[in-house]
Formats: C-alpha cells, structure tokens, sequence
C-alpha cells in the first residue's frame, strides 16, 4: 500500500489559516486598543488625582491657618492665571515636587516639560510643552461636584470636533471634581442633553460659577492650562 506524506501544507489549507487568523485579528485588534487606551487614561486619573490631593491638602491647610497664600485655584486675587502659577505655588509651599510635574501633566500625544530654580518659597517653576491636563478655577465656596481638573481635550459641555486635540483625542476623557472622585467618562458623555442637566453635573460635573441645574458649554474662561 502507497501512503502519501501529509507532513505538508498544501497552498490551499495555508490561505485559509491565513484568512482566519486576519479575521481574528480584525476583531481582536479594537479590544486591544480600547483597552490600552482605558488603561493610559486610567493613569491620567490618577496623575489628575495625584494633583488634586496636593491642591486639597493646600487649599485645606490655607483655611485652618486663615493663610490667603494657600487656597483653591480660583482663590487667589491675582499672581494665578496659568497652570504654571499654580503648580508654582502647590511646589514653593511643599505640596508636590517639581521634579513630579512632568509626570504628573503629561499624557499620551501631551508632552509637557517642567523645570525649576530656587528653592522654598522662593522656587520658580517654569512649564512647556503641552500639558494632558487643565484646572478649572475652583473656589472654597464650590460644591463637591464642581470639576478641578480635566483632560485638555474635553471642553465643558461641548462635543468633540472632527480633530480634538491630544490626549486621546475623542476616545473619551478624564475628570476630577473638587470633592475628590473621579471617573474616566466616554465620547458620548460630553455634552449634556436638554433636560438631563442633573444627571449631566451628577456624571460629568459642574462649571465653576454655576447655578446648580445650568448648564453652559464652554470652559470657564480663566481655566489654567498649558499652554
């Protein structure tokens, strides 16, 4: 009995496996890449946590001593307009390192630099670049829900453009409110639809200077960014 050699492909079983393993991989290659980018923005959440316990711990430490230098954002009178001001004063008052503000501001396709001079109060620090984030000017006199930080791709209450800028473009973006939560929110949660105002500021937050239950696209228009 003659028995043929099957130890072999033939072309035809190859471009089958071949065809599979691309459909395969048609379907795999979305979830993958969802889910690295939920993953970097979770990161961004806490870096943008990260900032938010420095200025809390800030703001918290300028009431009890009735200090006016150390306050929310949107305390100050004058001297804090852009994000740089800001970190300058959470690094000369030893609320964060200024060697930490690079990680901390940066996120994918969002590259922001941070360098400093001098030391204690006397520290000046100087940011470039872009950074991932921005600050909304909260006061103490804001409710828990009021945003203090979010991605600087997202405009409050505005959907995406056709070419939002970095991070993430419109995949989604990040918020942290004054009361300390944050979430990691999609596309689709970006605008507030007519009549669900409640459920918007519950989900997404509140504008500074807002009455409760308005909403109103558009950043505040003395939010810190960089740049």
């Amino acid at each position: 009995m003659i028995r043929k050699n099957r130890g072999a492909f033939t072309l035809i079983e190859l471009l089958v496996v071949i065809a599979i393993i691309a459909t395969i991989a048609a379907f795999a290659v979305p979830a993958l890449t969802s889910a690295l980018t939920k993953g970097q923005m979770t990161g961004t959440m806490n870096n943008a946590r990260q900032l938010y316990l420095a200025g809390y711990q800030m703001a918290l430490d300028g009431s009890a001593n009735a200090d006016p230098a150390l306050g929310w954002p949107g305390d100050y009178a004058s001297g804090v307009t852009k994000l740089q001001d800001y970190c300058q004063k959470l690094v000369q008052n030893d609320y964060l390192k200024a060697s930490d503000l690079a990680k901390i501001l940066s996120a994918p396709g969002a590259t922001c630099t941070a360098t400093s001079s001098g030391s204690g109060s006397a520290t000046t620090v100087t940011l470039s670049g872009t950074s991932g984030l921005k600050v909304y000017p909260v006061t103490a006199a804001d409710a828990s829900n009021v945003i203090f930080a979010v991605t600087s791709n997202y405009t409050y209450d505005t959907d995406f453009t056709a070419t939002p800028p970095n991070p993430y473009g419109d995949k989604g973006f990040v918020v942290v409110r004054k009361g300390g939560d944050a979430a990691v929110l999609r596309r689709n949660n970006a605008k507030a639809t007519s009549g669900q105002e409640a459920s918007f500021e519950s989900l997404v937050g509140k504008k500074p200077g807002e009455v409760q239950g308005t909403v109103s696209a558009g950043d505040p228009a003395n939010v810190l960014k960089q740049p």
